[in-house]
């Protein structure tokens, strides 16, 4: 335990240092100066700090005050050495911040009684202190252990419904950070910017439901088949919408909502506008755009050109217009997306 002692008289500093030097695990670092001990206070961290009160330049109480006024030595055990008559002093003292004091002059047997309890309390602070840090620990592994087991249950889902789809998982991984770099161009925070990146995969995953000659037909459905497929997007809220997980409840969000239009002839619930949760209007463009420039066994990948024609088209009909201005202008990062994430031949 270190102390730090702070008295104007060289003798009183050796004498309470001898004192110091007597009880076992203890270093004791002396001051003349009350604006060095200051200092030295602002660079280590001192166990317990004795201060006389009559000092020139600045008295005791001064000294607490500036002492005090870092929030990290608040709780510093604190004595102030003062003489027994000088009541007053004490009052203001204990309104500074001083723990307890010692009489002048010193009494040997009071010195190391008061230095001990002092010391006992703050081997209780630093021990508190320690628990709350491993607490606080435990606690940081243990939610991510819960995160990573929340996004292994949706990347497990999202394939689930990738081997049913002829969509690739190269289209989930696209259309999420396409969903993601939307979020990050309006101004979302980049916890919703990875949520999206979690959540986003999982837009699809009603098509669990849907009948194999539905979704893997060749061909355009006809008016009862395209029925029949866009429950997909009821089945995948029905699926995620009761779990605990926020990501699970914005995935259950985005797979209800990403089919639905700005201008309300979008499914199942023909929403319009605002009225459209934001992330399923972000998705509806992540999602549009990169399946029209990805090939499927019953159609021919678009040009890129062509598909951001399409988006700029849809604006305010299809589309959210600032969802696709915010795509449109990360145009760059687009096409690093599109590199970074291809499917397989």
């Amino acid at each position: 335990m270190n102390v730090v002692v702070v008295d104007d008289a060289q003798v009183n500093l050796v004498l309470m240092s001898a004192l110091l030097g007597k009880l076992p695990d203890v270093e004791s670092t002396c001051f003349l100066s009350p604006s060095e001990a200051l200092e030295h206070c602002t660079r280590e961290d001192p166990d317990l700090v004795i201060v006389d009160y009559m000092m020139p330049d600045m008295d005791g109480i001064e000294f607490i005050r500036r002492f005090r006024s870092n929030l990290a030595r608040t709780q510093t055990p604190l004595l102030m050495v003062t003489a027994d008559h000088e009541r007053e002093v004490r009052y203001r003292a204990l309104e500074s911040g001083a723990n307890d004091f010692l009489t002048k002059p010193v009494d040997r047997v009071e010195f190391t009684s008061r230095v001990r309890n002092m010391l006992s309390l703050r081997r209780s602070q630093v021990v508190l202190a320690n628990h709350a840090r491993v607490l606080a620990e435990e606690v940081r592994r243990a939610t991510a252990e819960i995160f990573e087991r929340e996004r292994e249950t949706l990347n497990k889902l999202a394939r689930a419904a990738e081997f049913r789809d002829p969509e690739t998982g190269a289209h989930i991984l696209r259309m999420a950070h396409f969903s993601a770099l939307i979020a990050r161009e309006m101004g979302l925070d980049a916890d919703m910017e990875e949520a999206l990146l979690i959540a986003a995969p999982m837009h699809d995953v009603g098509k669990l439901g849907t009948p194999d000659h539905i979704l893997l037909k060749p061909g355009r459905l006809d008016p009862d088949e395209f029925e029949i497929m866009k429950q997909h997007a009821t089945i995948g809220h029905e699926i995620l919408k009761d779990s605990a997980s926020p990501y699970m409840q914005l995935a259950a969000t985005i797979a209800l909502s990403h089919h639905e239009k700005f201008d309300g002839s979008g499914y199942p619930k023909g929403l319009a506008g605002d009225a459209i949760p934001l992330v399923g209007r972000i998705v509806a463009v992540a999602d549009v755009f990169d399946a029209l420039t990805s090939s499927r066994p019953y159609k021919q990948a678009w040009e890129v050109g062509r598909a951001r024609d399409f988006l700029a088209d849809g604006r305010g009909r299809h589309f959210d217009p600032a969802c696709v201005d915010a795509m449109l202008g990360r145009w760059d990062e687009v096409q690093d997306i599109r590199a970074r994430f291809q499917d397989d031949d």
